[in-house]
């Protein structure tokens, strides 16, 4: 079956970074767009970046933009987010997702789902 497994999340300082990985099997991964979803206490779930099958399409939303980076690895079936000058604001639980739309941005147009990774940042 489709498994996503994402790892590297933590306990981070404000300005400091991290960056998560999402290991994709059980799918042709090169076939499917990528997202990283993100959702703190009491908020929605929202798209904070996304990478088209063949890497060469990224999408951010404009509080990341400039600060997170997105990556895939079509060879490792893996997906990153390199996040960068990270904020108390980008404390929430981080989800990688796959889907065969390529522009996606709702989180119902998404396939399949890794079990998240916690992501605190510390003022």
């Amino acid at each position: 079956q489709v498994q996503l497994v994402e790892s590297g999340g933590g306990l981070v300082q404000a300005r400091g970074s991290l960056r998560l990985s999402c290991a994709a099997s059980g799918l042709t991964f090169s076939r499917y767009t990528m997202g990283w979803f993100r959702q703190a206490p009491g908020k929605e779930r929202e798209l904070i970046a996304r990478i088209r099958s063949s890497g060469t399409t990224t999408y951010y939303i404009d509080s990341v933009k400039g600060r997170f980076t997105i990556s895939r690895d079509n060879a490792k079936n893996t997906v990153y987010l390199q996040m960068d000058t990270l904020e108390p604001e980008d404390t929430a639980v981080y989800y990688c997702a796959a889907t065969t739309f390529s522009d996606a941005r709702s989180w119902n147009s998404y396939d399949y789902w890794g079990q998240g990774t916690q992501v605190t940042v510390s003022s």
